[in-house]
C-alpha cells in the first residue's frame, strides 16, 4: 500500500518542524512539502498533488479556511485537515463549509493525528472529540429551535406547511381546504416571513427537521 503523501502548511517554522518529525514517525506517511502561506500551499499542491493538506487555520494573507475552499475547487483529490487551537462553533462550521475533511485541535495526541489522516484518506470526515461535541450541540439546538418555531405557528399554518412539504400545489391545497388560491398564497407568505425561510425547498426541509412530515414523504 502506497504511503499517504502529506503537505504541511503553517506560518511558524518551528511548528512545521515539529509536525514533520511527528508525521515521519507514523508508518505509511510521507511529508512531500511544507508551506508557510495559503498561496504557497496552493503552488505546492498544483505541483505535487498530495493526498492530504494539513493546514493551520491562521496564516498570513489567505487563511487556512479560505485556502481549503480554493483547494476543494481546484484540487478536489487533495483532502484538507484543518489544524487549530479553536474548538468554537463558528470556526468549525466555516471549516466544514469550506470543504475541509477534518478539523484537528493542536493539542491532539500523535495517535489521534494518525487516526485523522487515515479516516480522511478513506473519504471520511474526522473531527476531534471536543469539536464533535460542538457540532452535536449545534445540531440539537437547531432541532429544538425548529420545534419551537413550529409551535409558534397557527394550526392552519402548520396544516398548509405539511401539505406543501407533501408536494401539494397551491391549487390542490386550496381545493383540499376549501379556501381560495389567494388565501393559500397569503398563508405561505406569512409562513416564510415567520420562519425566515424564503423558498419552498427550505420550507420542506424545515417541515422534515421539525417532524411535521416523515422523511420519506
Amino acid at each position: 500500500m502506497s504511503a499517504l503523501r502529506v503537505l504541511l502548511a503553517d506560518d511558524h517554522a518551528l511548528v512545521r518542524s515539529g509536525l514533520r518529525l511527528l508525521l515521519q514517525s507514523i508508518i505509511g506517511v510521507e511529508v512531500v512539502a511544507e508551506a508557510e502561506s495559503g498561496g504557497q500551499a496552493l503552488e505546492c499542491i498544483e505541483r505535487l498533488r498530495p493526498d492530504i493538506a494539513l493546514m493551520d487555520i491562521s496564516m498570513p494573507g489567505c487563511s487556512g479556511i479560505e485556502t481549503a475552499a480554493d483547494i476543494k475547487a481546484r484540487f478536489p483529490e487533495t483532502r484538507v485537515v484543518i489544524l487549530s487551537m479553536h474548538a468554537g462553533e463558528e470556526y468549525v462550521s466555516q471549516a466544514l463549509r469550506s470543504g475541509a475533511s477534518g478539523y484537528l485541535l493542536k493539542d491532539a495526541s500523535p495517535m489521534e493525528l494518525d487516526l485523522a489522516l487515515r479516516a480522511v484518506a478513506r473519504g471520511e470526515i474526522y473531527l476531534s472529540p471536543r469539536v464533535s461535541e460542538v457540532v452535536v450541540e449545534k445540531y440539537v439546538r437547531s432541532e429544538d429551535g425548529g420545534r419551537d418555531r413550529l409551535d409558534a405557528l397557527t394550526p392552519r399554518q402548520r396544516e398548509i406547511l405539511r401539505l406543501i412539504a407533501e408536494g401539494r400545489s397551491t391549487k390542490q391545497i386550496a381545493a383540499q381546504l376549501g379556501v381560495s388560491v389567494k388565501t393559500v398564497e397569503t398563508h405561505r407568505a406569512l409562513l416564510m416571513e415567520r420562519l425566515n425561510i424564503h423558498d419552498l425547498a427550505g420550507l420542506v426541509r424545515f417541515a422534515v427537521r421539525a417532524g411535521l412530515v416523515p422523511l420519506e414523504s
